[in-house]
């Protein structure tokens, strides 16, 4: 899910509700994506963030996938 909090306010609502973090990443427009390990967390969490959600699409940072040196 996509959340207009920062990536700080956003952990610490999770450690409150008891939510475990599966990824979590800033957003470039500012707010964070958010990844929960389960389902179950995802529910709470949108409840919780029921009125910080952002809608549709958002612009997202490019992944960058490390590799080990033997493979480049």
């Amino acid at each position: 899910m996509n959340v207009s909090l920062a990536e700080a306010d956003v952990v610490a609502r999770c450690a409150k509700a008891g939510v475990a973090i599966s990824a979590i990443e800033s957003l470039p427009a500012g707010g964070t994506h958010l990844v929960t390990v389960n389902g179950d967390g995802a529910v709470i969490m949108r409840r919780a963030f029921a009125k910080n959600l952002i809608e549709g699409p958002v612009k997202r940072f490019a992944f960058m996938h490390s590799r080990p040196s033997s493979i480049r």
